[in-house]
């Protein structure tokens, strides 16, 4: 024990030598990735006092009128505050619960097939539609839900479903779960490589059914690997993806389509209100970091204390 303690001391001693004699060399390499961080990364932060001026592009932003919370408070007064939040809100945990439960469902599916050719193609089917871009399957989407669309013409109707906010939601749910399940499942499917096959046929042994099987072998294999990716999916529940909301969005349908990213796009580049729009978007994140930090210690109760 001694002689292996001395060595690692040792290794390490020698590992410290060469680094301070070396240090140009991790700075030459480390350089790049450092200033491309702090550039990218941490000087656009300084951004968030807009939300807290009247900004004047020409004075910039040190040389414009500071006004505090009067934007946060001109949002939060707003009549157009809850319902935004509102479909911010449904847009993102409907989702959450109809599309969270698909991926888990497919890797279990998958799991169970055992030609690997078959697996293969399979798998193949439900990626790729992960690789679509959101502007072209939005396309799509207004295509086959059109007046003269396939999904018309198999019900002998002619119905504009994009027109309808009623509509919208599921449309909007709907076909993110049909892009991004099969690719979501990945993850799950790489823990339940991990399950023990000893055990697995050790049940079948002992009769149990597939659900039998699924609950005392594989989902503890996927278990802590759920638990994450749902805290990292209620923690981003006001992050609704701004293209995709855009792109489906009418002037029918904006009861149910308008959402706090889409109004941040709307006042900040379109209209010019630099400040205003920072102010809504900077209290979306905030929202995101109480929900994350919530969820994880909601989680992490009703788990033994385990989190993230």
């Amino acid at each position: 024990m001694k002689a292996s303690t001395k060595t690692k001391g040792t290794g390490l001693h020698n590992t410290l030598v060469y680094v301070t004699q070396h240090w140009q060399l991790y700075v030459f390499f480390l350089l790049p990735a450092l200033a491309l961080t702090l550039i990218f990364r941490y000087i656009p932060m300084g951004g968030i006092l807009i939300a807290f001026e009247r900004y004047n592009p020409i004075r910039g932003i040190l040389g414009s009128e500071w006004v505090g919370f009067k934007h946060f408070q001109r949002f939060l007064s707003s009549p157009d505050f809850l319902s935004y939040l509102a479909n911010t809100l449904k847009l993102s945990v409907f989702g959450m619960l109809w599309g969270f439960p698909v991926p888990i469902i497919l890797a279990f599916l998958l799991n169970r097939i055992e030609r690997t050719g078959v697996k293969k193609k399979i798998q193949l089917v439900l990626y790729m539609p992960n690789f679509i871009s959101v502007i072209v399957l939005c396309g799509i989407v207004r295509i086959f839900l059109s007046v003269t669309g396939p999904v018309n013409l198999l019900f002998g109707s002619q119905i504009n479903f994009m027109t309808m906010p009623e509509a919208f939601r599921t449309i909007y749910i709907a076909s993110g779960i049909w892009q991004g399940a099969g690719w979501g499942s990945i993850i799950y499917t790489a823990a339940l490589s991990n399950a023990s096959q000893e055990l697995k046929e050790a049940a079948v042994i002992d009769g149990a059914n597939v659900f039998q099987q699924i609950k005392a072998v594989e989902w503890p294999a996927i278990k802590s690997t759920v638990i994450i990716q749902f805290i990292m999916q209620a923690g981003n529940i006001m992050s609704i993806g701004f293209e995709k909301a855009y792109a489906l969005q009418t002037d029918l349908n904006l009861a149910s389509s308008e959402i706090i990213a889409t109004y941040v796009y709307k006042k900040g580049l379109l209209d010019g209100d630099y400040s205003f729009s920072t102010a809504v978007g900077l209290f979306n994140t905030v929202i995101n970091i109480i929900l994350l930090v919530s969820v994880n210690k909601i989680v992490a109760k009703m788990n033994d204390g385990q989190g993230l």
